[in-house]
């Protein structure tokens, strides 16, 4: 088969992954529907379920706008740059973040719509109600790894006709890649301080000092605290698991156009990855149809249930598109080795944060003697809890690179993140199943229905964990597979630690995780004690409010957490752009190889151990609440609550944030890679 003819054969097949994705897509507008078309409850229910949206909507147009600037010069930037940058790289820039942002606000949109039509369904029973969360879920899945895919391939495919040249052609969809991570960590940064600014100044005023239930609409924070969970659990998880699904599969192309790869593996290498991702899509939306709850069944059961199939249907699939594009049964075998991991890592996370297992009931009964023990134990799980994780990505790395070399190593993340349809779907549950407790708490609905829905949340908490860890191990192997891609673009072939500026790099790399975590949790700090102040004095101020006479004012609370929330994501954003740039520029290309080198282990290490710890504190709260060492109320409670508010910004905006930090600093390094080989002072200075 002549050059030509080969080419022809790759573009009819590359034309499965724009199909896939306008499949998701139009799933999950199906799905839209389908939630939409549901009872919304009465009126007291409507009404809070507005409030909730109207503090969602109106914080994430501020998000929009702030992002809207920061893309806007950022690719005037790219676009002025000297090749191999310029307005193709700064046009797919644009068009990566406006389809992240755009995931994130239409699945956003749908949990918002979906959160008091499950409260309504749950009068009717838990059969009932699972349906419309898990399907109001399924829209940001869907439209999540829909757009990714298709952005993706659409771009592929008319550069390819354009240039011709691969290795031109993913350098481009490089800058899409970089514009869906950049809007994912402001976004995840920005939702992650709203939501526990919130969180924390609902829970300390009013569990701690007053007593009063964690949904208690006396609360003035507490429609803060619910706008929290769709501004920082839907669209920024959405947002993050967006940009670490369209990295896998960039770093994977990248690699897979170089010509050591195709040599090996044929041209078929670079499109690859996107047909994996395709495979992803057709076995979620089949996997599906497996997510089913009877009457008194197990909504955890079920979300497992669908995951699993969805790997086995994924794992059926690829192994069929390998065998009819005739291609090495290793890049297949280390395929699977990282779909494995991602189980594995899943399973870590939910014993270490289920509340049925020995951690948290542990952390829990440590609560008894205050909450300085009940810390200490939580964080020491959470350091545990590192172990099986790091071992197991270890393992899958050393399994793909002996399948399959680099490129293996590459495929092997796009391995785990293929079902990320599914994994986001799971995750998006959660925040509207605890959107619809809260909503059946404060609308005074009967114990039958709190309990329903009390059931409904305890499953998404422990699937929100189980994300959580999936999130942060597939962006393990996401970034070692960007580092390899960075090497091969500024052709280094090995990093000799030796070198005094690979060893400045590895410790400048070292530190930005952990100062970023510091940054954004002392930013929650700064905002929580606004607004415990600020909760306060309404209950100080306005009689009757805590005896249910008097209404307090939500929207002064939401509107400190959205304020504080902006204005504290943009310095860690901006070091998230600049450092890589300086140690580049500044210390020449191996001291960038080592800062991203340090940057990946220790990101890795602080992600899983802070959002672990912060899960099994806040499932040990819940465990005491569920009646366990005296109940709510307790001197354990309070000290569980004082635990779980220390964990809230580990979990929910540290813990998350960081996977996407390390994308963000291995896609702009990879970006700007050739111009630091010509332009690092080192080289202008002869060095």
């Amino acid at each position: 088969m002549n050059a030509k003819s080969s080419e022809v054969v790759k573009m009819e097949w590359l034309i499965i992954a724009p199909i896939a994705g306008l499949i998701s897509i139009a799933s999950a507008v199906y799905l839209f529907f389908y939630v939409n078309r549901q009872e919304s409850g009465n009126q007291k229910m409507q009404e809070i379920s507005g409030a909730i949206r109207e503090g969602a909507i109106a914080f994430l147009k501020r998000l929009y706008k702030t992002l809207a600037l920061i893309v806007l010069v950022i690719a005037i930037i790219l676009a002025v740059a000297p090749p191999p940058l310029g307005y193709n790289t700064a046009l797919a820039f644009i068009i990566g973040s406006f389809c992240s942002g755009l995931a994130g606000f239409f699945g956003m949109e749908v949990a918002l719509r979906a959160n008091v039509r499950t409260t309504r369904a749950a009068e009717k029973g838990l059969n009932k109600a699972f349906p419309i969360a898990f399907y109001g879920g399924a829209v940001m899945g869907l439209s999540t790894v829909g757009s990714a895919l298709l952005g993706m391939s659409c771009l592929y495919y008319i550069y390819s006709n354009i240039y011709g040249d691969p290795t031109i052609v993913t350098n481009i969809v490089i800058g899409f890649s970089f514009g869906a991570s950049l809007t994912a960590l402001l976004a995840k940064a920005g939702g992650g301080i709203y939501t526990k600014t919130a969180d924390i100044g609902a829970d300390l005023v009013g569990k701690v000092e007053l007593s009063i239930p964690e949904d208690d609409p006396r609360n003035p924070a507490v429609i803060a605290d619910n706008v929290g969970d769709n501004v920082g659990d839907v669209a920024g998880m959405g947002a993050d698991l967006f940009d670490t699904y369209v990295a896998s599969i960039v770093a994977a192309m990248v690699i897979g156009a170089t010509s050591g790869v195709v040599e090996i593996y044929g041209e078929k290498s670079a499109i690859l990855p996107l047909l994996f991702a395709a495979t992803g899509i057709f076995a979620t939306v089949i996997g599906m149809f497996f997510v089913r709850v009877k009457r008194g069944g197990d909504p955890g059961s079920a979300l497992n249930r669908g995951t699993f199939s969805t790997c086995f249907i994924f794992a059926i699939f690829t192994y069929l598109l390998v065998y009819f594009l005739e291609v090495d049964l290793g890049i297949y075998y280390a395929t699977l080795a990282g779909l494995v991991s991602g189980i594995i890592i899943g399973i870590t996370s939910d014993y270490f944060t289920s509340i049925n297992r020995g951690p948290v009931k542990r952390t829990a009964e440590s609560a008894k003697t205050g909450a300085a023990i009940n810390i200490l134990s939580g964080f020491s799980y959470g350091i545990i809890s590192i172990v099986p994780p790091m071992i197991g990505i270890s393992i899958v790395t050393l399994l793909a690179w002996y399948f399959a070399g680099i490129y293996g190593i590459a495929i092997s993340a796009v391995g785990m993140l293929s079902i990320t349809g599914m994994i986001v779907s799971s995750d998006a549950y959660g925040p509207i199943v605890d959107n619809a407790k809260g909503i059946a708490e404060q609308a005074n609905l009967e114990k039958g229905v709190i309990e329903t829905a009390d059931k409904l949340d305890a499953a998404g908490n422990t699937s929100k964990a189980i994300c959580k860890g999936f999130a942060i191990g597939s962006a393990a192997l996401t970034v070692i597979a960007l580092f390899v891609a960075y090497a091969e673009i500024i052709g280094i072939e090995k990093l000799d630690l030796m070198n005094p500026y690979v060893m400045a790099g590895v410790f400048l790399g070292a530190l930005m995780p952990p100062l970023f975590s510091a940054l954004t949790i002392l930013s929650v700090g700064k905002n929580a004690f606004k607004m415990i102040e600020e909760v306060r004095r309404q209950f100080r101020e306005i009689p009757g409010l805590l005896e249910g006479k008097a209404k307090p004012d939500y929207a002064r609370c939401v509107d400190i957490a959205a304020k504080g929330a902006l204005k504290e994501l943009v310095l860690p954003g901006l070091l998230a752009v600049l450092v890589p740039l300086m140690v580049g520029f500044i210390l020449g290309k191996e001291a960038l190889g080592g800062f991203l080198g340090g940057s990946i282990v220790t990101g890795i290490v602080f992600a899983l151990f802070m959002a672990n710890s912060g899960g099994a504190w806040d499932n040990a709260k819940k465990y005491i609440e569920a009646g366990a060492f005296g109940g709510e109320g307790s001197e354990a409670h309070k000290a569980a609550v004082v635990g779980d508010t220390v964990g809230d910004p580990f979990k929910d905006t540290a813990g998350p944030s960081l996977d996407t930090l390390m994308v963000v600093m291995s896609l702009i390094s990879s970006l700007f890679a050739p111009l630091i080989a010509l332009y690092a002072l080192p080289v202008l200075l002869g060095g």
